[in-house]
């Protein structure tokens, strides 16, 4: 919002927000489209968005700056009445998918991705209705027909829990086992792998796409991925890869998107636009916006369209992810014992260490607790690489002496949801083992390929 003065000065010149404005100021002219300014933001800095690349620009009312109603054409949000080349058939009005088209359905679960401009105010909004998706993204009418629009909930995705996996896993199941083609998932960018484990593991008998897909940055602005990245999840919700996985961009350009592994993909940087990367395996495929498919891994589910997937939902939330370090203290499990926590995902060091022969032992405190059969998953916080229990001394002293699992080359994040995943079905110490020895969503690799570091 504008301070009383900016406030004061648009109701002076008949300005308010939506207006074309020219502004000058120190003899340089700048024109676009009056937005509003936002609760964080400074009150006396009048905020432009720029007409030639979409970027906003804030100019900070002081003496000598002038603000005059643009001559440009005011660009307006067309809310039913529109005109689009949907195929070959010109049609008018409310913008619709073909029927011929391939029957997918779209969970939207919040984040950017599943939002659209309203150019008079230059905000975004979340879509209610399927065909708003043709307004920023027309192209989406060629290759699929989104039949429905489904939300289980709106959550930022570091808002998630548990249960909304679940709730998204049921929604995916039912409208997979209804004759969709496939899934998409839209979500928010900061957690959205661990969901996309979730769903790996909640998924049995998959044998459909489900795609989940986010955006970096908003709709609103120039450089936004929302529909790319949308328009090639798209194509992959019909393709033959029967795998849960996230698809994204593949580069900072707008080349293509890698469609990569449910429980292979992190996020590895806070705004890049190609930020999550396939970890200690390859991208299942790269995905072009035109609908171009390139299969990189080919250890892969195949399309069944007469297979129905089976939600299998027992999830033990209790489960706690630590992190050792220099000097760190194993006391923190005595912690989380104590207020009811059934399981721990240790990202150790190196090939799998803890600290064993230092004064804050790890060992003794871990051995306490396995035997009164609590888990203790072991997974390298290298991120790439896996654990090898029978390279150094002090690996060989932890996992025979307190009967910790060795992680493989899951990721931290993919162990935790499978080890809650385990402990939903059993408190056996020895049958939660054998699950997380278990290979059940490719989850562990076989061997470490030289070509999949940095990919």
């Amino acid at each position: 919002m504008y301070s009383k003065r900016i406030e004061s000065f648009l109701k002076r010149k008949k300005l308010k927000i939506g207006d074309m404005v020219t502004v000058t100021k120190e003899g340089r002219k700048i024109s676009g489209l009056l937005m509003p300014q936002t609760v964080s933001g400074n009150p006396d800095i009048l905020v432009i968005k720029l007409v030639d690349n979409g970027y906003n620009i804030g100019v900070k009312m002081e003496a000598g700056a002038a603000v005059e109603k643009g001559k440009g054409t005011e660009p307006v949000l067309v809310e039913e009445e529109a005109e689009f080349e949907l195929g070959k058939t010109k049609t008018s009005g409310k913008l619709k998918f073909s029927a011929g088209k391939p029957k997918i359905s779209l969970i939207s679960t919040g984040g950017t991705i599943s939002s659209r401009v309203d150019y008079r105010t230059g905000g975004v909004y979340a879509v209610k209705d399927p065909g708003e998706f043709l307004y920023n993204i027309p192209e989406l009418a060629k290759a699929v027909n989104i039949r429905k629009l489904v939300t289980p909930f709106t959550k930022m995705s570091e808002d998630m829990e548990p249960q909304d996996w679940k709730q998204i896993a049921r929604a995916v199941a039912r409208e997979l086992n209804s004759g969709d083609r496939g899934v998409i998932v839209t979500h928010g960018t900061d957690f959205l792998h661990y969901t996309a484990a979730a769903l790996s593991f909640f998924l049995r008998g998959l044998t459909k796409p489900v795609v989940l897909v986010g955006a970096q940055r908003s709709s609103d602005r120039g450089s936004s991925d929302a529909g790319m990245n949308l328009l090639c999840a798209a194509h992959t919700a019909v393709s033959d890869i029967a795998e849960v996985g996230v698809c994204m961009h593949g580069r900072i350009d707008d080349d293509y998107c890698l469609f990569t592994r449910g429980t292979h993909v992190r996020k590895m940087d806070t705004q890049r636009r190609d930020a999550f990367r396939p970890i200690n395996e390859y991208p299942l495929a790269k995905v072009w916006p035109d609908g171009k498919i390139m299969v990189k891994n080919r250890k892969h589910k195949k399309r069944d369209d007469n297979g129905k997937v089976k939600p299998d939902l027992k999830f033990e939330p209790k489960v706690a992810m630590l992190k050792t370090y220099p000097g760190s203290d194993p006391d923190v499990i005595n912690y989380y014992i104590s207020r009811g926590f059934r399981g721990f995902v240790i990202e150790g060091s190196g090939l799998g260490h803890v600290p064993v022969q230092a004064k804050k032992n790890w060992t003794s405190i871990i051995k306490k607790h396995t035997k009164d059969g609590v888990p203790f998953v072991i997974t390298p916080q290298t991120i790439y690489g896996r654990i090898n229990t029978s390279v150094y001394t002090n690996l060989r002293i932890l996992y025979k002496e307190t009967g910790a699992i060795p992680g493989g080359d899951m990721l931290s994040e993919v162990a935790l949801v499978k080890l809650g995943w385990a402990l939903g079905h059993t408190k056996d110490p020895e049958k939660v083992r054998e699950i997380m020895l278990t290979n059940y969503a490719e989850e562990i690799t076989s061997r470490t390929l030289v070509g999949t570091f940095l990919y």
